[in-house]
């Protein structure tokens, strides 16, 4: 007959070592400034920014949904090359940081917003805390 405790080992999800510490494997510290940053942090400074986008799109162009995104797109690209944040990243205490390769910073952005865009590499998470459009981009959000 088969037991409850056969079936845990799958069932319980992935195996994980309890003393691994996310983003070891990048190199990243495991606490303080340079670190991972927290799950609920990162999706807030998403929320922010589409917040923002959206109030510019209402007040310059009637609302209109495709300039929301082409904002939303254009800001993550050109904020994330030239300053390493969007805006909410910055105020939240959160950075954007290659953490593989010798890419310019232009092209990480650009495939990490790209990923950002279709929405189902952002909702993929590895052990290190790293959605797949991080990954795909050679990066990694930390705190600042």
């Amino acid at each position: 007959m088969i037991d409850r405790k056969d079936l845990g080992s799958w069932m319980d999800g992935a195996p994980t070592a309890e003393e691994y510490v996310p983003g070891s494997r990048l190199g990243l510290p495991a606490e303080g400034p340079g670190s991972v940053a927290p799950i609920g942090r990162r999706f807030l400074s998403l929320l922010l920014d589409w917040a923002l986008c959206l109030l510019l799109s209402w007040w310059l162009l009637q609302g209109n949904e495709e300039a929301t995104l082409g904002l939303f797109l254009l800001m993550n690209v050109l904020f994330i090359t030239v300053f390493g944040a969007t805006p909410a990243q910055f105020v939240l205490g959160l950075r954007v940081r290659p953490v593989g390769g010798r890419s310019p910073m232009i092209l990480r952005s650009l495939f990490r917003t790209f990923g950002l865009a279709l929405v189902l590499p952002a909702v993929f998470w590895n052990g290190d805390r790293q959605p797949l459009h991080d990954v795909i981009a050679g990066t990694a959000v930390v705190r600042a």
